[in-house]
């Protein structure tokens, strides 16, 4: 039961809907229709995706969460070495099914978004690559981690592809850099004190910080140019903006304030796919 609890914390419950829901909504909204392969795709990106993604994660990063006050919890395990081969093995057969599964049911170009989606969340934490050590390439490769299962669930249905639609999925990864950098910048000391580099422990916290406020306002605006009623979620990025704002004269030494904004960030994503939801909703009546 411990090994499972461990598992569980490893795989961070609170963002499970922030994988799954990208796939189930871009799949959803092609076939209208819910199918054996909806079903097994929204399941794989909600548990064994973040299993993989987060698990690798603590694995490899256990060195600087040994320093890092913030981790247990919802920001992330604190995984005891004894559980690390029990990881990744957990990790990877939990993912094996699944990924069989729709490779059957897929075609070649759903084959390579696929294997392109699990080399980042592999080789974002894992050598020799460890991508999230290096400044901008860690804040792109985290936004991948989530706005590529949207483009699978796209690409699975076989959606026809538009330059909006293209505008949508780069407003979607817009908001990704944005937000993997603001949650870097309340690490930077624990992380230049392990050694670890990151696109804040490169260019400060200051810096770091308005760069995500740049981010989240193209995101919204990037929202402006797509069809009705999608300008409407240039709006969602709003409260994002107003709570990283007090951040931006942030001083590195200072850094760990800005865990406070990012426990609002976690509850602005529930309040942010809510409204996300209704909007595709309304799409799909309009449709």
């Amino acid at each position: 039961m411990n090994t499972l609890r461990q598992l569980l914390l490893a795989s961070r419950p609170v963002s499970w809907i922030n994988t799954a829901y990208p796939f189930a909504a871009a799949y959803l909204l092609t076939t209208r229709q819910i199918d054996v392969t909806f079903v097994v795709g929204t399941l794989f990106f909600l548990v064994p995706y973040n299993l993989a993604m987060y698990g690798i994660n603590d694995v490899f990063d256990y060195e600087s969460d040994l320093r890092n006050p913030r981790k247990g919890g919802a920001h992330g395990a604190v995984l005891d070495r004894r559980f690390h081969r029990v990881t990744l093995w957990a990790a990877g057969l939990s993912c094996l099914p699944f990924v069989v599964f729709l490779v059957i049911v897929g075609s070649p170009w759903s084959w390579l978004v696929l294997a392109a989606s699990l080399f980042f969340v592999v080789f974002y934490s894992a050598p020799p690559l460890r991508l999230k050590e290096v400044p901008f390439a860690d804040s792109i490769t985290s936004s991948i981690h989530f706005f590529s299962p949207a483009v699978y669930g796209f690409v699975l249905a076989g959606t026809t592809w538009t330059w909006q639609l293209g505008v949508i999925v780069v407003a979607f990864a817009l908001w990704g850099v944005a937000s993997h950098a603001f949650g870097a910048v309340q690490d930077v000391v624990a992380d230049r004190e392990a050694g670890i580099a990151s696109i804040a422990t490169v260019r400060g916290a200051r810096w770091t910080v308005r760069f995500a406020l740049v981010c989240y306002a193209a995101s919204g605006a990037a929202m402006l140019f797509t069809p009705w009623p999608g300008p409407l979620a240039a709006l969602v990025a709003v409260p994002y903006l107003v709570a990283v704002w007090p951040y931006r004269n942030l001083a590195d030494a200072d850094c760990t304030a800005a865990t406070a904004g990012w426990r609002r960030f976690l509850w602005l994503n529930q309040l942010g796919g809510f409204l996300v939801t209704l909007l595709l909703i309304w799409w799909w009546l309009l449709g």
